[in-house]
């Protein structure tokens, strides 16, 4: 019998869908929490091309949410293991690991041939650098987010609203889940879900996911969901991530990550300050300079390029550092 008899039987897949999956060239960021799940259902279900972007490595803290790795994984990049695992699962299905993070300037190598892009970084930087990309380039994305008890995963572009569309504006704070702590079934949830919704969109299946929010909260086990295919594209956009490599010499920098956590700040002359009083005692940048915003996660370049938006009306670009 076939591998994938039971979903073939499905009026919904049928023969003709099932070659689509073999067909399809999915793009995945991200190989923890969220794109365990997200790459076990896709590699099961069939789809003929995964490209996996992760340059992070297997962390014994984390094994309780990535349950595809085992204790003799760690140490060990992701994205490597993760293809030598899901070999194993379905020898079909052809991985590429690409050990690096995502950026402004891989993004546009990564989405070439790809029929979707699913987020499963968790990613503020990320996340939008993804949408802003497939948005250009008329792709589709999925895309989700999870801490704590709780999380989402929606369905943008590809001729539905980005994510800046819903999501105009970061939040003032934010924590992750090294510091605020989450659940392995709360993302083991939401990251089916992303499956699911790629696989409709791969299958043409219809009401499309694309253009739809669902909300879960494993505290009262409720969900929630709506539609938000009229959501009006951003008229201007602030900020644009760029990456650590496009600052220029003539850049006004400022490194937002304290002497512990950035020792070496992003360029020699970056200037040292806190986002949440930057722009009180500071030089502001001269007029036709580019103001360069630094941190880890792009949240606190964010908050500081906020602030400087107030008083100063020049260009503004962000950069997230990530954990290296």
């Amino acid at each position: 019998m076939s591998r994938y008899a039971r979903q073939i039987i499905l009026p919904e897949v049928g023969a003709s869908g099932q070659k689509a999956l073999t067909d399809a060239h999915v793009l995945v960021v991200g190989a923890g929490g969220l794109g365990v799940p997200v790459l076990q259902y896709l590699v099961g279900a069939g789809i003929g091309r995964i490209t996996l972007v992760d340059g992070d490595v297997v962390d014994e803290s984390n094994l309780h949410r990535q349950t595809l790795y085992g204790q003799s994984w760690v140490g060990k990049p992701k994205a490597e293991a993760a293809k030598e695992i899901l070999h194993n699962l379905n020898s079909e299905c052809v991985v590429t690991p690409v050990v690096t993070f995502l950026d402004p300037v891989n993004v546009h190598d990564l989405i070439q041939d790809i029929d979707i892009a699913l987020d499963c970084a968790d990613s503020f930087a990320a996340s939008y650098i993804l949408s802003d990309t497939c948005l250009a380039q008329n792709i589709p994305l999925i895309s989700a987010s999870a801490l704590g008890l709780a999380g989402y995963v929606g369905g943008f572009c590809g001729g539905a609203p980005s994510l800046r569309a819903l999501f105009p504006d970061l939040p003032d704070r934010a924590q992750s889940c090294a510091t605020a702590g989450v659940l392995g079934p709360v993302v083991g949830t939401i990251g089916a879900m992303q499956a699911q919704m790629a696989l409709s969109v791969l299958l043409n299946l219809k009401p499309s996911p694309l253009g739809q929010l669902v909300r879960f909260d494993a505290a009262t086990f409720r969900s929630s969901s709506f539609r938000f295919d009229a959501a009006p594209e951003p008229e201007n956009i602030p900020y644009t991530f760029i990456a650590s490599s496009q600052i220029n010499d003539t850049d006004y920098v400022v490194e937002l990550r304290g002497d512990i956590e950035a020792p070496t700040p992003v360029t020699p002359n970056a200037l040292r300050a806190n986002a949440q009083e930057f722009g009180q005692n500071e030089p502001l940048p001269q007029q036709g300079q580019r103001a360069v915003m630094c941190c880890k996660s792009g949240l606190r370049a964010w908050t500081a390029a906020n602030r400087l938006n107030d008083i100063w009306d020049g260009q503004i670009v962000l950069v997230a550092m990530g954990d290296n």
